[in-house]
């Protein structure tokens, strides 16, 4: 039996409306969010052919829904030099939108929060902020996500330095947004803001909103965030490296967490890297069975490895 899909279009400002694609099956159970990172769009987490995450969710009976945040994938109008927002928006306003579109299809259930990459930041930072939230989401489950880059290499120094630092800064400068799009770096755009608000935490100790100077650490502090699996890979030495996954997990606060690295030293036929973990054929087999357990509860067949 293939899975249904849906397009649902929720509007975030006059002008703004976001596009959230649930892939499910009849009788669908639990409700998942999903969230994207930098540069990218829901796509990560699914295919036309019917392979990834999310696909594979939904045939285990959870009722999928994959955010495309404000200007990216289906969400409309496309990010370019006129777009003004930035992650700000993402984290008060864009997922809070789709958590709600989904508990007015669903009702007042619990829903799975998962992020790729920058879209667990984002996920982590809504929650929060508005942390009455905390009690609606039932787990979180992130894939190669990190806040700050502490990691040094030559990869960060080339992708993370050099490119997002420096280049892309110039470029957004010039041009008024990040065109990654044409430039092949990635799916989807980045707006000046975005990648400006990005670009500062990847560097910054503090977790602060860089709009209002909202004290995202200050209320890890006061707040426990639900039980989240933060997923590393072990061919990953920038973008997701294992020691800044683990300082994100740490900076959130108390909360039941497992640090899962995915490489050949913890048994896996392969060093995942950071796209490959969401989009490798054996990932099926390998490491997306932890997801339902984790889905499930059943946090104790999840272990630390790390």
């Amino acid at each position: 039996m293939n899975n249904l899909q849906q397009d649902l279009y929720v509007p975030v400002t006059a002008d703004d409306t976001l596009r959230i694609k649930r892939i499910y099956r009849e009788g669908a159970g639990a409700p998942v969010l999903m969230v994207h990172g930098a540069m990218a769009n829901g796509r990560i987490f699914y295919s036309s052919s019917g392979k990834g995450l999310a696909h594979y969710l939904a045939r285990a009976g959870y009722d999928v829904f994959v955010l495309d945040l404000r200007g990216r994938g289906g969400s409309t109008p496309r990010i370019d030099a006129r777009a003004r927002h930035g992650q700000t928006e993402s984290i008060r306003d864009d997922i809070p939108a789709a958590h709600r579109a989904i508990r007015a299809i669903k009702g007042q259930v619990p829903v799975h929060w998962m992020g790729h990459s920058w879209g667990g930041v984002l996920m982590h930072s809504a929650l929060l902020r508005a942390p009455a939230l905390i009690d609606d989401v039932a787990s979180c489950v992130y894939f190669a996500s990190k806040r700050s880059v502490r990691v040094r290499n030559l990869q960060r120094y080339l992708k993370v330095d050099l490119f997002w630092n420096y280049l892309a800064r110039a470029i957004v400068s010039v041009v008024g947004y990040l065109p990654s799009r044409a430039m092949g770096l990635g799916p989807d755009n980045e707006s000046a803001a975005s990648h400006g608000h990005s670009n500062r935490w990847v560097q910054d100790d503090r977790w602060v909103d860089p709009v209002d100077g909202y004290d995202y650490g200050a209320a890890a502090a006061r707040h426990t965030l639900p039980p989240t699996l933060y997923f590393a890979a072990a061919d990953d030495p920038c973008l997701g490296h294992r020691d800044d996954v683990r300082r994100f997990r740490d900076e959130s606060g108390p909360h039941l967490s497992r640090l899962h690295l995915l490489g050949r030293e913890t048994g896996y036929r392969h060093d995942y890297d950071h796209a490959s973990l969401l989009t490798h054929p054996d990932a099926v087999e390998e490491h997306f069975p932890l997801v339902l357990h984790w889905l499930a509860g059943r946090h104790d067949q999840v272990a630390e490895n790390l």
